[in-house]
């Protein structure tokens, strides 16, 4: 199976960010891990701070990718922009967040973006990832 996996901001600079919260891989690291999790799977990994650069690769996922995993980051709590790019998307799409965004900041419980996926999976640090290419495996393979 062939998954898209999108990283929103500051991913890129985990290994600056606090630990305890997000885990102590690197987002190479973590992409190295899901890459050796699933070896018989394609994977294409994109990270960008800019919310068009998000919305301009999403447009262009469709029909290309059996299923999405997304971490919009800071993005999931006010981007509808990336919200109605997800609801385009016809694949299956999982949002995966590093920390429990539930048992955090007031503002970071509300995911807009939560409501145009299939799930969402939070707090499992690299976890989530695998967590949800392992979701997204049983999801496709429901449907055929």
């Amino acid at each position: 199976m062939k998954f898209l996996i999108v990283n929103g901001p500051n991913i890129n600079v985990l290994h600056l960010r606090n630990k305890s919260i997000y885990g102590t891989l690197s987002l190479e690291e973590i992409n190295q891990k899901i890459i050796s999790s699933f070896p018989e799977d394609e994977f294409e990994f994109f990270q960008s701070n800019h919310e068009g650069s998000i919305i301009d690769k999403l447009n262009a996922s469709e029909g290309v990718y059996d299923g999405i995993i997304i971490n919009p980051a800071a993005y999931s709590h006010t981007s509808y922009a990336i919200k109605d790019a997800l609801e385009i998307i016809t694949s299956p799409k999982i949002e995966a967040h590093l920390s429990n965004i539930f048992s955090r900041d007031e503002f970071r419980k509300v995911s807009v973006t939560a409501g145009a996926v299939d799930a969402v999976i939070c707090g499992l640090k690299e976890f989530s990832y695998i967590a949800a290419v392992y979701s997204l495996k049983k999801i496709i393979t429901d449907k055929k």
